[in-house]
Parts: structure tokens; sequence; C-alpha cells
């Protein structure tokens, strides 16, 4: 009845299939001609796995008996839009959640009274890291030494450093570290001339042809040339009357900057959310309040780590995975000190557990701004950018720009923007928000915005989170 796989009956439409971590797959099997498959035994399994399936389906419907790793992330699905299912023997595999573990040989297994056969396919699993970040260290002899990191890749990625004029550098060194969960961390750097090239990209890559590329312009940190101080004279007294010019235009404009920037906060404010906190993935040592938009540490939370309380993470309700997407957040109540100790940003969907600050990356799915009281403000990326925010912001804006790979932060009441990173989204994403511990000031989510006013007081109690709340 059944034949050896693509010779007769049993079909694998790709033999080699290349996916994303994190993405969902479907590994195609079918019987042809077709031929009704519900009574049939259906087993899918990896290596000499027989008796430890992904997915078992017998006695018309899908057993218990499975790896664990595979539970709750696998099912029986149609191969493509046209194909009528079990009853015309799609067999098709369909496996969410990709891990770089589930990367190999798949057996798809059909059995009936007295025939069997089996089809193979190869699922080949990689992953995309973050946007390399290039720190430039200027040499004695004038010369800049470049460094490139980036991290978050499966397989280990290729690097390469260009010139401007696309010539290929040489690197200096490179390291390389594989993390508990497979993933590359990359480490690669080269030393640079003024002859070389004034702009540097560091480009790394994978087998399919995708990349990610960051850039540097040297030329400020190259030395300028001793010999000649007349040059130099010339450039410090042209530095100085640009910065003259400028600074006269700022100050006959200033009334216009203001306006320019209202224009901006009004232009943001098009892409505004209604944001409310998702009880179900609330930490049990925060309270909120009913409408969602007041969250602060529970009185009886005690927090006994010296650090930032990383895992008091509370999550939107609403999840994006497009287009601009906008909304504010008020740090400071009347008479009250603003809040000191925050962390705002987004997550993506599903990533709801976290422990410390060593999970808390882009790489797992965290982008967010800290304020980490006399420590300062700074971001979670791979490199972590400490800033200086004067004054401290009472009230914050968040710009998720999805399709652009943006998260910016705003100064909402002195119309400043903030900070933007730079990154890749996969998959829905969920605003993040951590009120910390101590402040006498709640955290709260403003409503859609207006133009900028005080926060509207909350007659409402918070409410410790429980199951019953």
């Amino acid at each position: 009845m059944f034949q050896e796989c693509c010779s007769n009956n049993i079909f694998s439409q790709h033999y080699e299939i290349v996916a994303h971590v994190g993405s969902t797959v479907t590994l195609p099997c079918w019987i042809n001609p077709p031929e009704k498959a519900e009574a049939l035994e259906i087993r899918w399994y990896r290596h000499d796995q027989f008796s430890n399936p992904v997915l078992f389906y017998q006695h018309g419907k899908i057993q218990d008996v499975q790896e664990e790793s595979y539970r709750s992330r696998t099912l029986l699905t149609l191969r493509s839009d046209q194909s009528g299912g079990l009853k015309d023997g799609d067999v098709s595999l369909r496996l969410e959640k990709l891990t770089v573990q589930d990367e190999g040989l798949f057996h798809c297994f059909i059995s009936g009274e007295s025939t069997y056969d089996s089809g193979k396919i190869v699922l080949k699993v990689t992953a995309l890291g973050s946007a390399p970040v290039l720190f430039p260290q200027p040499l004695d002899d004038g010369r800049v030494n470049i460094s490139c990191r980036s991290s978050g890749w499966y397989p280990e990625p290729n690097v390469t450093w260009m010139s401007d004029e696309r010539t290929v550098l040489h690197p200096g060194g490179e390291s390389r570290r594989c993390g508990a969960d497979q993933m590359f961390s990359v480490h690669s750097w080269t030393v640079v001339s003024h002859s070389d090239a004034q702009l540097v990209s560091c480009s790394m890559s994978l087998k399919t042809g995708e990349l990610k590329e960051g850039k540097l312009n040297i030329q400020a940190f190259i030395s300028s040339d001793s010999s000649d101080p007349w040059k130099a004279l010339f450039f410090i007294v042209l530095i100085c009357a640009l910065l003259g010019l400028v600074g006269l235009i700022l100050y006959k404009n200033r009334h216009k900057l203001k306006v320019v920037g209202d224009t901006n906060m009004e232009e943001l404010r098009k892409h505004a959310e209604q944001i409310t906190i998702d009880r179900e993935h609330l930490h049990p040592g925060l309270m909120i309040t009913k409408n969602c938009k007041f969250v602060r540490d529970a009185p009886d939370y005690n927090h006994t780590g010296e650090g930032f309380p990383y895992q008091l993470c509370a999550f939107g309700a609403q999840r994006f995975t497009s287009g601009r997407r906008y909304w504010e957040v008020a740090l400071a109540r009347e008479n009250l000190p603003p809040k000191i100790y925050w962390l705002i940003g987004v997550a993506e969907h599903g990533r709801f557990r976290s422990k410390d600050r060593s999970a808390l990356t882009p790489s797992n799915g965290y982008w967010f701004l800290c304020s980490d009281g006399h420590k300062g403000f700074y971001t979670n990326t791979e490199t972590p950018v400490t800033l200086s925010l004067m004054p401290r912001p009472e009230q914050l804006g968040v710009l998720l720009d999805y399709d652009d790979g943006q998260l910016s932060f705003y100064n909402v009441k002195e119309k400043k923007h903030l900070l933007t990173m730079s990154t890749r989204f996969t998959g829905s994403v969920a605003p993040l928000f951590n009120p910390g511990v101590g402040d006498e000031s709640p955290l709260i989510i403003l409503d859609r915005p207006e133009p900028a006013e005080s926060p509207v007081e909350s007659s409402q109690p918070l409410l410790i989170n429980s199951s019953d709340a």
C-alpha cells in the first residue's frame, strides 16, 4: 500500500525546511494518491526516538504519549489551503515556538493494518541576532581601534568589515561565545587609519543571506596632523564660529522652537492607544486599581535583593504586530516627588516570566528604559547605555514603531526626545511596566493622551493582585 518516501505514496514536499527561532513551521507529509488517514496510525518522531514521539495519532485522536519538550507545541495541520486534511491523507505537522534544539531530522511514519511507510524532513533553525554595535577607541598613533559586538545568533554568523568604498577590511581579532540557549555572541575588532576609510561598517550574516549591519564614521576619532598647527587652529576657529551661529539662530527662534515641540507631541499623539494592564500576567507582588491603570508594589512585598526588582513586571493587555503605537505614563503625583524607580518598555507576547537582569535582553524579547534610583538611567541593550536625564521625567511618552523596528522615549512635559532603540520585532509585542519598590507615587498609565496636563488623580483604591481580583 505504501512505498518509500517520495517515490510513490508518502510525500514530503521539501526535504529541508529553514525557519527562525520562535516561529511556527509546518512540516508537510501526505499520502498520494489521496487516501483517508483517520483510521491510520500517524507518528512523528526524531532520530531513533520511535517510542518517544513528537506527536502520536491513533484510534482517531492524538494520544498523550509524547516527548516532553514538544508538549503543547505540536498538532496535525493542513499543508496548504487546498488540503482536505486527514480525509485526503494530509498528515502534516505544525510545530510552534521553535527552539535551536528542534533542528535536525524528523520522521513521518504512517501505518495501517498490514502495511507501513515513512518519510523524512530536515528542519534547519536560524536566529537573526541583534544589530551590531560599534565602539571606537582612539590610539596614540592616530589610528582607531573599533570593536563590534552582537548577540542572539544561530548558527554562528560570518563577520565582515568594510570601508565606505566597499573594500574589505581585515579584522584584528575575534571571539565567540555560545550561551546556555545555544545562541552565539560575537565580538570582533579592527584597527583603521584615515587612509583606510571614513565610514566603517561591521556586518554579521547567516548562510541564508540574512544579515545585520552597524556603521561608524571614524573621522571624529582620528587625531589631527600635529605637524600642521595652522590647520588645527583653522578648524577650531571654524567650529567656534559655527557654534556661535547656531546659538544665535536658536535664541532668535526660541518661541518658534516651542511651537515645533508642541506640534511634534501632537503628531505623536495621533498614534495614541488606550493601554491597560493585563491582570492574568501580573506579578503577585504588585497591586493595581480596578481600571487597570495604576500599579505599584504591594505593602507586604519583601524585596530581598540589593538591586532593582526586575521580577515585578506588569504587561499591557494590548498586543501589537504592526504600525506606530504611542502611550504615556505619569511618574509623579501632585505634592509628591517624581518616581525614581521604574522600568518601561515593551516585551514579546508570552515573555511573562522574568527573574533577573540577565534574562531581560533584546535577544530574549525585552526592550526597556530603566530608572534605578541614584544609579541613574540605562537601557537593556546588549551593551547597556547609561543616560543623564535632567530634569527627571515626570511624564514619559513611549512610541513603538513596529515596522521600522524602533522604540522611542520622550519627556512629555519638556517636549524632548530622550532615546530611540533600534531592533527587529518578531511576533506580537505588549507594553511593559515595572513600578520598582520604595517610591511614594504609583506608576500611572494615562488615558489616550490629549494635550499635556497634570495626571488626573484616581479615587479608586489599589487592589492586591489575587486570583479573585
